[in-house]
């Protein structure tokens, strides 16, 4: 789960939507909200072109928070910052990673992880494998303990399916203890149900986002307010309207 990385402390434009070919846009009302509107673009030579219709997504069950990520945190905005167990998802510009799920092969482009009954993320503060996904038959069973994102959830979780289908969203690539683990776009388990940091959103919708993403294309996921969107969409080469 790496990629690059700025530090947060300025409001500089993001490298990502620079290069971005695609560009995965979720907006929500505030800091608070816990439900948000997800839209996919192409760039085109004369800018942003919206794919496909809007669909409804849920976010943090305590809404969102600045991240860390292609992005740096504007000095200005007093919005809430990322911390670990906090209940928000991250929000700013990141680079999308691996896509995961529970069957062997998916229907995506992008690099892709069948997980195993033995893969977990780690959220566990003080661990070196923190925000990391991990086979426990590789690390051993010390370095999982503590975890709660197994990562086949269907086997440890009651039939959970929120993991069958997913991509990494890739928050907090340093690593920094405490600044937030485990991010990833997956599957509701009912429609609007909040989640723990992660963007969720229906089986149908999240089949065609990972059909349509390509890793050649430099593909980014951008979450914000409506506010900070507004004052930042032309520094960060965003679409006009969302």
């Amino acid at each position: 789960m790496t990629s690059a990385c700025t530090s947060l402390g300025n409001a500089r434009v993001p490298d990502g939507p620079a290069q971005a070919q695609q560009l995965v846009l979720v907006t929500t009302a505030d800091w608070n909200a816990t439900q948000g509107r997800l839209q996919r673009y192409a760039r085109e030579s004369g800018g942003w072109r919206a794919v496909g219709t809007a669909i409804e997504v849920s976010i943090g069950r305590n809404g969102s928070a600045w991240g860390s990520g292609l992005h740096a945190t504007p000095k200005d905005d007093d919005g809430p910052l990322k911390r670990e167990g906090d209940g928000r998802a991250p929000a700013g510009v990141f680079a999308i990673g691996t896509a995961f799920g529970y069957a062997q092969q998916a229907d995506t482009a992008l690099p892709y992880a069948a997980m195993s009954a033995s893969d977990y993320c780690i959220d566990v503060n003080d661990s070196p494998l923190y925000n990391r996904i991990v086979d426990a038959r590789e690390v051993g069973s010390e370095a999982i303990q503590g975890s709660t994102e197994p990562m086949r959830r269907d086997l440890h979780a009651d039939g959970d399916q929120r993991y069958r289908q997913g991509f990494v969203i890739e928050h907090n690539p340093e690593r920094i203890a405490g600044a937030g683990s485990c991010i990833f776009a997956h599957l509701w388990k009912s429609p609007g149900e909040t989640t723990a940091g992660c963007t969720a959103m229906n089986d149908a919708a999240m089949s065609e986002l990972l059909a349509w993403l390509r890793p050649q294309a430099r593909p980014v996921f951008v979450l914000l307010p409506r506010a900070q969107y507004e004052r930042l969409w032309r520094a960060w080469d965003l679409p006009e309207q969302p």
